[in-house]
């Protein structure tokens, strides 16, 4: 009975190692997993200017929301290279609840990237700079959210000019700090549902002069709750979201 009751318990011993030996190994591959870049491959049959966007997720990076574009060096909008199909086609997964269950639907989020629409200078009927379900962007330029690290590969449509920039917007629902809180604007639901204002970067490129690669750096927020277009260079209330990223690279391939 002793000699049973020991085999038993080694046994027991064992499969406990054995599934925390398994449950490292299945946590080891998700983390590859997550850190593997996606591909992401947008305006594919153009024969125009391939810009390729490196993302390289930051400590607090959590399904943010984002539009890549090209500006022109006076800051005149050209095209989007790239945006979350939830902005794009102005539909979220989570939109409306049927049967006690999120389902798909229309969802109007002014203040997820603002900046990105005040440029892109489309108004929709209910006045919000936003695609809409009826009026959305292309397929070709739109994507799921990535959930991790990605390599954006987009090709511009028209002939760019010799100088001009690369944008990137992104925003992070629920990413309160000191400064940006939960009851800083009690009566705006817009601002609610965006927290840390979206974070603006750029690389300004000259076709003259093609450097390698080119490193995005922040250059200001927008408004808080997508009133209006405009871009605050203080970066200094943000906390959290300069670390959606902890990198992102621009090449330029003629």
């Amino acid at each position: 009975m002793k000699t049973t009751s020991l085999s038993l318990v080694i046994m027991a011993v064992l499969a406990i190692s054995i599934a925390i030996m398994a449950s490292r190994c299945s946590g080891g591959r998700k983390a590859i997993e997550a850190d593997t870049p996606q591909i992401i491959l947008t305006n594919e049959t153009s024969d125009g200017t391939l810009i390729t966007v490196s993302f390289t997720r930051g400590e607090s990076h959590n399904h943010p929301l984002m539009a890549i574009w090209i500006e022109d060096s006076a800051g005149k909008y050209l095209e989007t290279l790239f945006v979350a199909e939830s902005i794009g086609k102005g539909i979220f997964q989570h939109g409306e609840k049927t049967d006690g269950q999120w389902m798909p639907g229309p969802v109007r989020r002014p203040a997820a990237l603002p900046y990105w629409g005040h440029q892109r200078g489309i108004r929709a009927a209910d006045g919000y700079y936003l695609p809409t379900p009826e009026e959305p962007v292309a397929d070709a330029i739109t994507g799921p959210t990535p959930q991790g690290n990605f390599i954006l590969k987009g090709k511009s449509t028209a002939p760019l000019p010799g100088k001009f920039k690369v944008m990137l917007e992104i925003n992070q629902s629920w990413d309160w700090n000191e400064y940006w809180t939960n009851v800083r604007y009690p009566d705006d639901i817009h601002y609610k549902t965006s927290s840390q204002p979206a974070l603006v970067y750029q690389a300004i490129i000259d076709m003259e002069n093609i450097q390698e690669e080119y490193q995005m750096v922040p250059i200001g927020h927008s408004h808080y709750s997508g009133l209006d277009g405009t871009l605050n260079s203080d970066l200094g209330t943000l906390t959290t979201a300069l670390k959606i990223a902890d990198k992102i690279t621009v090449k330029v391939v003629q």
